[in-house]
């Protein structure tokens, strides 16, 4: 039993909210959250914070349904343990995310040194991450914002170029930026009001990586779109495929708050609100009016 102190508020809890992703009710919001172990169950004991954990023990979770609460159970093959340096909200704020940002840069598509990205929603919880690693391995990185103060966020994260999608035409962006070539890949979180576009800024045998619908889910594709756009490769990757392994699941969420200890990776918590007005977290959410993290305090 962990007893929180912070949960993560994600779109995947509004698409759970609105039935985009259907899920058996009744059944309690929040996938991702930050405390200490108050309680062990049978089979669970030990001290190895390879396997197991201990009473008093500061973790985190990504991925377990139900933290919008006081305590959650959760299965101790799924909790990371927290630095010593990293804070709880810095945890909740940065594991879900975090590691979604490093599957998707290293385990999907293979970049070359220099090559070009496109990063929707560069200025939002997974985008400024995402930028950022992008950046640490070698890339140039175009993101997309919609107002100026986000697109100073994503430049601050290390964007080399902006496309300020309310006044400018992203493609027009893309192609001067690249010379007209296109780029690698693109990071989609966006969906129904980008994904045509995001193809058309592809170079060939690029890369569409789609890990979101916040915008609404794409419509179904003629596969014959990717043939003739130069063997262009569609994506839709799923978290849970991505940590299928405890193994798999330490190995990357070291290496992201490794990154927070060092320094090498800001973290940006737009705004807390207490766990009696996750209405209001979610409402801010959906308006696309924030950046980077929204979390939830559930104890002081």
């Amino acid at each position: 039993m962990v007893q929180l102190e912070v949960a993560g508020v994600n779109f995947i809890d509004i698409y759970q909210r609105t039935g985009l992703y259907p899920v058996p009710l009744p059944f309690t919001e929040g996938s991702e959250g930050a405390g200490v172990v108050s309680a062990i169950g049978p089979g669970a004991d030990g001290v190895s914070v390879d396997n197991r954990v201990s009473v008093g023990d500061r973790v985190a979770f990504a991925s377990v349904q139900g933290a919008y609460a006081d305590a959650i159970a959760v299965p101790v093959e799924r909790l990371v343990p927290i630095p010593p340096a990293v804070g709880a909200d810095v945890a909740a704020a940065v594991l879900l995310q975090g590691i979604t940002a490093h599957f998707l840069l290293h385990s999907i598509h293979s970049f070359e040194s220099n090559d070009w990205c496109l990063i929707h929603a560069a200025a939002g919880g997974v985008g400024l991450l995402l930028t950022q690693m992008a950046k640490r391995s070698g890339l140039r990185v175009i993101g997309t914002t919609s107002t100026p103060e986000k697109a100073d966020m994503a430049r601050a994260a290390g964007a080399d170029r902006i496309a300020l999608y309310t006044r400018e035409d992203v493609v027009e962006v893309v192609a001067e930026a690249t010379d007209g070539q296109g780029v690698s890949a693109v990071f989609d979180s966006v969906g129904a009001a980008t994904f045509d576009a995001s193809l058309r800024c592809l170079r060939p045998r690029g890369s569409m990586i789609l890990f979101g619908q916040s915008s609404g889910p794409v419509e179904p594709v003629d596969p014959a779109r990717l043939q003739h756009g130069g063997s262009l490769r569609l994506t839709r990757p799923r978290f849970a495929d991505f940590v299928a392994t405890r193994e798999e699941l330490l190995w990357r969420s070291r290496e992201v708050l490794s990154m927070v200890e060092a320094g090498e990776l800001d973290v940006h918590v737009h705004a807390r609100f207490p766990l009696d007005r996750a209405a209001e977290a979610h409402r801010a959410l959906e308006s696309r009016s924030t950046s980077g993290k929204l979390l939830l305090s559930i104890r002081n």
